[in-house]
């Protein structure tokens, strides 16, 4: 059964500030809430292997100093599991939403990933990863600033392998009209209702005609009925070199699936590391929130033990969720509260230069709440 805490909701009715970065503590007068609004929700959480409990632990922390109209319904489950357990899928279909840790997926053996399965149960059929410089935090490059939307159901993760004859595997690729053409949609969509100018479609069509080339043509159709939107095209190699030299001159991103994997990561690397990046995956019923980018610290033994992972992805992920859940000034409060942080650069875990603990970095972000 999962343990439910729910946070002190006192002060729920009052008005929270709305911080915007840059402008400082003003009061939204642009939100109305519907009636009932304020309603505590309901979360799953999945505090997933290695640091997960320790990053998950952090998220909760925070959610109750804010006193965030949600509480979680926690749920132990780690990547060795044949499959997601019935209760998990449960609560998650229920509540619509979940917050989760990573969830490590070895390499080899007849393990399939929990996350694959995840997303293809739930038919989260986008992932988005949020790349960007944060003050404080230096980088090589500056004005980093890339949303990369990822096709999140088939391609070659569609795990559709078997052995011809001993020693020749066959992995099939697996694209279809209507997963591209969804994908692009959102992507455009996303562009629209958050004031970007430019989406590019990354592919390597030009080898894999057949199968990146009906993906070039969904895109190309969806960005025929934006065209206040600037449509590009970015072969996938020249892709990664462009980003590691000029990232800045990329906007919002739409690939396939194992591409949107490795360009995420290179994205989230250029701007700050993976420690730091936000991500979530969204279908038409349910969204995941979770780490942006691959999770490599996950199994890192060491920084359990030091207990010194570094929580901001996950609470940047935390931030989106509540606007996803229609919270936006709670939401405000724990970005701006962690971007403060960030530019202060006093509580810094080993990934970013610093020594601080997670717990410490918790408590810094607690104490910038406004």
């Amino acid at each position: 059964m999962a343990r439910r805490t729910l946070p002190i909701l006192k002060q729920l009715c009052a008005r929270s500030p709305s911080l915007s970065p840059g402008l400082g503590s003003t009061r939204s007068v642009t939100y109305m809430p519907r009636p009932g609004d304020g309603a505590p929700r309901p979360v799953t959480l999945i505090a997933g292997d290695g640091i997960g409990p320790l990053v998950t632990g952090a998220v909760e922390q925070v959610m109750d100093a804010m006193h965030a109209p949600v509480y979680f319904e926690r749920f132990e489950c780690n990547g060795e599991m044949k499959s997601v357990p019935p209760e998990v899928m449960d609560s998650i279909k229920k509540n619509k939403v979940c917050l989760k840790g990573g969830l490590m997926t070895p390499v080899g053996g007849g393990v399939s990933s929990l996350n694959v399965q995840l997303r293809k149960e739930l038919d989260l059929f986008a992932s988005l990863v949020i790349c960007f410089n944060l003050p404080g935090l230096p980088t090589r490059h500056e004005n980093v600033d890339i949303v990369v939307i990822r096709e999140n159901t088939e391609g070659e993760y569609a795990g559709l392998e078997h052995e011809v004859v001993p020693g020749v595997v066959e992995s099939l690729k697996v694209i279809t009209k209507f997963c591209s053409e969804r994908v692009a949609k959102y992507a455009f969509e996303y562009a629209y209702l958050n004031n970007r100018k430019t989406v590019t479609a990354v592919h390597k069509a030009n080898i894999m005609k057949l199968a990146d080339g009906l993906f070039l043509e969904s895109c190309r159709e969806v960005a025929s009925n934006y065209p206040s939107i600037k449509y590009n095209e970015i072969i996938v190699d020249n892709c990664c070199m462009q980003l590691v030299s000029k990232p800045e001159q990329f906007d919002v991103m739409v690939t396939p699936n194992l591409y949107g994997n490795l360009v995420a990561n290179t994205a989230a690397g250029i701007a700050g590391g993976t420690g730091v990046m936000p991500g979530g995956n969204v279908g038409a019923d349910h969204a995941i929130f979770e780490q942006g980018a691959s999770a490599g610290n996950v199994g890192n033994q060491k920084l359990v033990e030091q207990k010194k992972a570094n929580p901001v992805a996950l609470l940047l992920s935390s931030a989106m969720m509540l606007r996803h859940l229609q919270f936006p000034s709670f939401a405000d409060r724990l970005e701006t509260a962690v971007k403060r942080v960030i530019s202060e650069g006093k509580f810094m875990t080993k990934d970013l230069g610093g020594t601080s603990t997670t717990q410490e970095v918790v408590d810094a972000v607690i104490a910038n709440l406004d």
